[in-house]
């Protein structure tokens, strides 16, 4: 049984993330070990079969070696969810390089909706966790990199007052849209609002958007 927290889908008390950073080659191979037979599990059984235990047994590790890093089930949800969150950052520091368009825009918005909307089921449940766990603050600042280098219709830099609402109005509707369990999340209909609210932000005209 994991220790701490009422379990993976519902509230929980605020947990402690890692117990111990890995150093060495031989930690971060347990670590990455741990990852991969969380995700396993949660891909073959969702959140029903997830407990330290079973992801110890996968792992080929002691239960004692797992609580070293990891405190409870949720930490290791949210260490998961976190790994995916810079391959996230990586792709969308590639899509800011572009000049401003409506296509770049898209592409954006796009790759934000993928960060929280892939059909894969572990990074599904990994991703709600972190939704539903971490700092609203600490969750934007994660996806901080698509914040850089924006410019409104005039070409001006964003401030980083614009900046931050601009963010937090995408941010929210997403976090809202993954919580809510709601259909359209990876619709063409939702993809297409966001891009106008963010490109109405900007001050760019009223377009279909394409």
């Amino acid at each position: 049984m994991a220790r701490g927290g009422t379990g993976v889908s519902g509230r929980m008390k605020p947990v402690e993330k890692v117990r111990k950073s890995p150093r060495q080659s031989r930690s971060r191979d347990s670590v990455a070990c741990i990852l991969e037979a969380a995700a396993r599990i949660l891909e073959a059984k969702g959140e029903a079969g997830f407990t330290t235990n079973a992801v110890a047994q996968r792992a080929g590790v002691s239960i004692g070696t797992l609580y070293r890093y990891y405190p409870d089930k949720q930490a290791i949800l949210l260490a998961l969810a976190e790994r995916e969150t810079e391959a996230h950052r990586q792709a969308v520091i590639a899509v800011t390089a572009g000049e401003p368009s409506v296509a770049r825009d898209r592409a954006l918005i796009r790759a934000f909706v993928q960060a929280f909307a892939r059909r894969d089921q572990a990074r599904r449940i990994a991703m709600k966790a972190m939704l539903a766990e971490a700092d609203h603050a600490e969750l934007a600042a994660r996806f901080s990199a698509a914040e850089n280098g924006l410019k409104d219709a005039a070409g001006r830099p964003l401030s980083r007052v614009q900046a931050f609402v601009l963010a937090r109005a995408v941010h929210g509707a997403l976090r809202a849209a993954v919580l809510e369990g709601v259909d359209f999340l990876q619709s063409r209909e939702f993809e297409d609002e966001l891009v106008r609210l963010g490109r109405a932000y900007l001050g760019y005209r009223p377009v279909v958007v394409a």
